[in-house]
């Protein structure tokens, strides 16, 4: 497990960190629509110390700061250095002074709590070691903290990644991580789509208080249709699809822009492409 443990990490400091960096405005201004209504639901109280679990480019702890105000803390935590040296200067250019970064695996590290809370946006859905990682949350967390994670629902009510998906694998030959030695994002977006087995780990890590809300929204995907189509080929399910496949993605590259541009053409509007998106918002007490 730790070996390919290092994998992921080594996948998200390096090949997924510059595809994350080139769709940025994507990823931070398209996926806020879910943490924005996370973070006005379960708002953090002013003076608070709030870990952010995955933070990425630290946009979500920059918002959480907003809230808890100067005297509170933000502390954002991702196992990629280059995410948090992107987090770190994004905020010192913003001039926020009640947020931090640092490096860790949040499995096996320390945490750095306690904390009044811990919040995620996408950032547990990666783990190899999920029980693992959300036991050691709970022990940075001071008695009756909460966690709030959002994560994506099932695939089918996700069709900016899902349908994508599809398209691909009808061409693509799909190559199982197991059957090469490219560094991989790990379980994928999808892990904790299911009510049942999240609540399971999360009663498993020692959490009480589990709740489940539902949140569907329609988010951009690209600036035109173009983009929305190079989008799809470097990230996702269909991204790692075209990536693992090596050599013979590259050869199959033309087919798979073909298909996707009918795939998501009628999500294309004036002001780019957007397609419809659901998550649930998780959250969980310790006690």
């Amino acid at each position: 497990m730790a070996g390919e443990n290092d994998a992921v990490i080594a996948a998200w400091n390096t090949v997924l960190f510059d595809k994350f960096h080139r769709f940025k405005h994507l990823l931070t201004e398209g996926l806020a629509a879910h943490s924005d209504e996370a973070l006005a639901r379960h708002v953090h109280p002013e003076a608070a110390r709030v870990l952010d679990v995955g933070c990425g480019f630290g946009d979500s702890a920059q918002r959480i700061a907003g809230y808890v105000g100067p005297r509170g803390a933000v502390v954002g935590v991702d196992c990629a250095g280059n995410f948090v040296e992107a987090a770190t200067q994004d905020a010192l250019r913003a001039g926020i002074g009640n947020v931090s970064f640092f490096e860790a695996d949040v499995q096996t590290d320390d945490l750095r709590g306690p904390y009044d809370f811990a919040f995620s946006r996408f950032g547990t859905m990666f783990f190899t070691m999920p029980g693992a990682a959300l036991r050691n949350i709970r022990n940075a967390l001071e008695p009756g903290g909460r966690l709030t994670m959002v994560v994506w629902r099932r695939r089918e009510d996700n069709p900016w990644l899902h349908d994508a998906e599809v398209r691909v694998r009808e061409i693509v030959p799909v190559v199982s991580h197991e059957d090469t030695d490219q560094v991989h994002c790990g379980p994928g977006p999808f892990s904790m789509a299911g009510p049942d087995m999240v609540s399971s780990l999360l009663c498993s890590a020692g959490y009480d208080r589990i709740a489940f809300e539902r949140y569907d929204a329609d988010i951009c995907i690209g600036r035109d249709l173009a983009e929305a189509i190079e989008f799809a080929m470097a990230l996702g399910p269909a991204g790692e699809i075209i990536r693992l496949a090596g050599e013979e993605g590259e050869r199959r590259k033309p087919e798979v822009v073909a298909a996707l541009r009918e795939t998501l053409a009628p999500h294309a509007r004036e002001d780019g492409v957007w397609a419809p998106s659901s998550t649930w918002f998780v959250t969980a007490r310790n006690p």
